[in-house]
C-alpha cells in the first residue's frame, strides 16, 4: 500500500462511510481494520493507480453491480477488492450495502475451509545440504509440514543458484530453532 498522499480525500470518504456502519476499528499490518466481533470484515487503502475497500471474506458477496476483482488470482482465495480510480466513483450506498452483507456473513460464519496440505517434495538443491548436514535434516523433519511447505517454496522460488544459496544460509539458523519461516508476521 503507498503511503503517498494521492487518494487522502478519497480515503477519508471511505474511512467516512465504514465508520457508520457496526463494526470496531483496529490497527493491523500498518493499515486500520473494521471488524466484527473481532473478525476482520473490511479495510481500505491506497496504491499507485487505485484506492480500494477490500472484503476480507468478499468471495461470499452476491456482487450485483460486478465490482469486485481478485487481486491475485489463483494465491487469494476469500479476499476481493473493489477498485476505484476517481472520487466520481465512490457511492455510499452502494459500500454500505456490499459492507451490510459481509457483516452478514460474518454472522453466518461464512469461511473457506483450507485446502488439504499436500506435501511438497525436497528440491535437489535442499536434499544436498541435508545429506552433508544430518543434523539440519533431522532439525527439518521436526517441524510442521506447513513450516516445511514455507522452507521448500522459498528454496524453490528462487531461480539463480546463488539466490538458492543466499536463501539457503538464512533459513538453516531458523530450523535448527525449530522456527517457521514466516513466524514473525503470525500473532
Amino acid at each position: 500500500m503507498q503511503n503517498n498522499k494521492q487518494w487522502q480525500e478519497e480515503l477519508e470518504i471511505l474511512a467516512c462511510i465504514i465508520s457508520k456502519l457496526p463494526l470496531e476499528k483496529s490497527i493491523k499490518w500498518g493499515s486500520e481494520v473494521f471488524t466484527y466481533h473481532g473478525k476482520n470484515v473490511v479495510s481500505y487503502g491506497g496504491f499507485k493507480n487505485y484506492f480500494t475497500i477490500w472484503f476480507y471474506n468478499g468471495v461470499f458477496l452476491k456482487d450485483p453491480y460486478q465490482v469486485l476483482v481478485n487481486a491475485q488470482e489463483g494465491k487469494t482465495k476469500a479476499l476481493r477488492q473493489w477498485r476505484f480510480t476517481s472520487k466520481k466513483e465512490i457511492d455510499a450506498d452502494k459500500i454500505t450495502e456490499y459492507i451490510n452483507e459481509a457483516i452478514e456473513n460474518e454472522k453466518k460464519g461464512l469461511r473457506i475451509q483450507p485446502e488439504k496440505f499436500k506435501q511438497l517434495p525436497i528440491p535437489d538443491f535442499l536434499q544436498k545440504e541435508f545429506d552433508t548436514d544430518i543434523n539440519l535434516y533431522e532439525h527439518f523433519i521436526k517441524l510442521t509440514a506447513g513450516r516445511q511447505k514455507e522452507y521448500i517454496i522459498y528454496i524453490n522460488e528462487a531461480k539463480q543458484e546463488v539466490t538458492k544459496l543466499k536463501r539457503l544460509e538464512k533459513i538453516k539458523p531458523l530450523i535448527i530453532q525449530g522456527i517457521g519461516l514466516n513466524d514473525k508476521y503470525k500473532n
